[in-house]
């Protein structure tokens, strides 16, 4: 084990070296101070995760709040501070992001969420569903842990889970709910619970063509996109982001994975393998999209010897995980640009996928094509978008007094 004043004083010094900005490092030497005092009052001099994680319980009451889901960002700030000090105890490195979810996971319940995957990637499932599932059965087992594991997982449990769901969209809690049925399906069979709690997870009927797409009115994406500050390397960076969303409708995944070697500069090409189908897509690379690349790798990105395009702009410079969202970079130009951010309207990047979409079918572009463009398995998933159009709905609207071609009165 580590002495606790050695451990924060090498951590220090790697947040230095890593480049952390200086108010940052001030308030994690705050912490600090307070963590070493807690630990000095009880006597203890070596680090212990337990006794951090106990300090982080004692100045917020952590663990209670994440039991009522009521946790605050300030929250689990003081839970990566604890973290962070056992990861560079236990690796001697500084990771990226702590996931609450997966860290709580005993080392057999982590086990076991992981031959789930494997189970779902033998079942030739997508990349994204084993990644998605496995997150999503990670905090459904985490869940279990407090009323006695996966194995004695029963009606209750079930229904207990079920109503912590209260709140949630529609879509999402038909997503948890699919991903811990497939889990239990998966305990079934490894002999860890009762097929019959299967029967207990109630099922929801999908709504896909039902939902109405979020879109950007006329001139708004381009008010966006003129509003952000081409001057400075985050405005280089997210202004090319948002157009290859925004013109060529990527996923903002998919954006995120970007490499190097996807363009194809002299054919003016941009190749996608897309996260959530596998599949690999051919797009013409756009000359405003291509020269905002070109601008954003030339006088905007952070030496970095990463493959992918876009990166982080904090410390540890790095590309951006599944886990990091780019709806704050939307949002934030949206407000610079004094575009209106509706509470009822979705406003993440998928929803520039959405405005484009929309705006082609408008256009008179063929369904198949904006299949192709959007990446999409069926033209099924692209007919939603008719919905988001008053224009297109009111050329499909009937008048009721007129006779049915063929049917005399």
């Amino acid at each position: 084990m580590v002495v606790i004043s050695e451990l924060v004083s090498a951590l220090d010094a790697e947040l230095v070296r890593l480049g952390y900005k200086d108010s940052t490092l001030v308030w994690y030497r705050g912490c600090w101070r307070r963590l070493e005092k807690f630990f000095a009052v009880r006597g203890v001099d070596e680090f212990s995760l337990d006794m951090a994680m106990a300090w982080v319980d004692e100045s917020c009451g952590f663990f209670e709040k994440e039991e009522a889901g009521t946790l605050k960002a300030n929250d689990v700030y003081l839970f990566r501070v604890a973290q962070m000090l056992g990861d560079y105890a236990l690796r001697g490195a500084v990771l990226r992001r702590y996931n609450r979810s997966v860290d709580k996971l005993s080392r057999e319940d982590a086990d076991t969420v992981a031959r789930f995957q494997a189970w779902l990637r033998a079942a030739d499932r997508s990349v994204s569903t084993v990644r998605t599932y496995g997150t999503l059965a990670g905090d459904f087992v985490a869940f279990t842990s407090n009323r006695g594991g996966v194995t004695r997982c029963d009606a209750a449990t079930i229904e207990a889970f079920v109503s912590a769901l209260a709140g949630y969209q529609f879509k999402t809690v038909e997503q948890k709910l699919c991903a811990v049925r497939s889990f239990l399906r998966f305990a079934a069979r490894d002999g860890l619970v009762d097929p019959v709690v299967l029967d207990a997870v109630p099922t929801m009927k999908s709504r896909t063509q039902t939902r109405i797409p979020s879109v950007w009115g006329p001139g708004e994406v381009a008010r966006i996109l003129e509003a952000i500050d081409r001057a400075n390397p985050c405005g280089k960076r997210d202004y090319a982001i948002v157009l290859l969303i925004a013109r060529l409708g990527l996923r903002g995944v998919d954006v995120k994975r970007l490499e190097f070697d996807d363009f194809d500069w002299p054919g003016n090409r941009l190749f996608v393998t897309q996260a959530k189908t596998g599949g690999r897509v051919q797009l013409p690379l756009l000359k405003d999209v291509g020269w905002a690349v070109i601008d954003y790798i030339r006088a905007g990105r952070p030496a970095s010897n990463c493959p992918q395009v876009f990166v982080r702009h904090t410390a540890p410079i790095g590309p951006f995980s599944d886990q990091d969202h780019l709806h704050q970079i939307l949002v934030k130009h949206a407000r610079v640009a004094h575009v209106a951010i509706s509470e009822t309207r979705r406003h993440g990047m998928h929803s520039l996928r959405h405005t484009l979409a929309t705006r082609l079918m408008e256009n008179g572009t063929p369904l198949e094509q904006i299949a192709d463009i959007l990446g999409h398995q069926s033209v099924r998933s692209t007919g939603v978008y008719l919905k988001s159009s008053l224009g297109l709905l009111a050329k499909c609207a009937l008048d009721p007094d007129a006779p049915a071609q063929g049917v005399s009165r």
